[in-house]
């Protein structure tokens, strides 16, 4: 029972990070609730893995907030491109996040009745987490907002996997996968923000 009640408690946190991460514009606040949701991933992950592999990706997680903060922390002349980037507001997506929460809700007691065992939250969990992870990759081309939906949907892939699949192996591809996404993302954060130095500097 306790455990159900900290794993529901694990999708209202997925539902309100994800929401965050999609309305907010504040790189640092996206970073934080991206945290946050992969320490609720994580637990979700661990009801139907050993609590090692859930902790590893909630490891894995960290380590790709860490890089993607580090990097982004040095670049600061993306700050004015904040304001541009969003040219249908924080209503419109958060309708569209909404939109994935109904979605969610209609879909779970289905996928549930036709593939049973693998837990309301846990099914909960992972269409939300794929469902915001899509919505971001629709709003926006920018690499950094890229990166995060990827990683987003990435999360909620793996915890429906998780629960089907408790192979070691995969389990290790899918932490490699974030890691790359993690050191992609920054590189193009890089690549992307350089003719602007050079100008800066001229």
């Amino acid at each position: 029972m306790v455990m159900d009640i900290i794993s529901w408690i694990s999708v209202g946190l997925i539902l309100t990070t994800a929401t965050t991460i999609l309305i907010n514009r504040d790189w640092r606040v996206g970073l934080g609730a991206l945290a946050v949701q992969y320490l609720a991933a994580s637990w979700l992950v661990t009801r139907h893995l050993p609590f090692a592999m859930g902790s590893a990706k909630l490891i894995t997680g960290w380590m790709v907030v860490a890089v993607l903060g580090i990097t982004r922390l040095g670049l600061t002349n993306l700050e004015h491109e904040e304001d541009t980037f969003w040219p249908r507001g924080q209503g419109f997506t958060a309708i569209l996040m909404g939109i994935v929460a109904l979605i969610t809700m209609g879909s779970t007691l289905s996928i549930e009745a036709a593939i049973p065992g693998l837990g309301l939250p846990v099914i909960g969990g992972g269409i939300l987490l794929i469902g915001a992870g899509m919505v971001h990759l629709g709003v926006t081309s920018d690499p950094w907002r890229v990166t995060i939906g990827l990683l987003t949907l990435l999360a909620g892939f793996e915890i429906l996997y998780g629960a089907v699949e408790s192979s070691i192996l995969v389990t290790g591809f899918l932490a490699l996968v974030n890691l790359g996404l993690g050191i992609i993302g920054s590189y193009l954060l890089m690549a992307g923000s350089s003719p602007l130095e050079m100008e800066d500097d001229r």
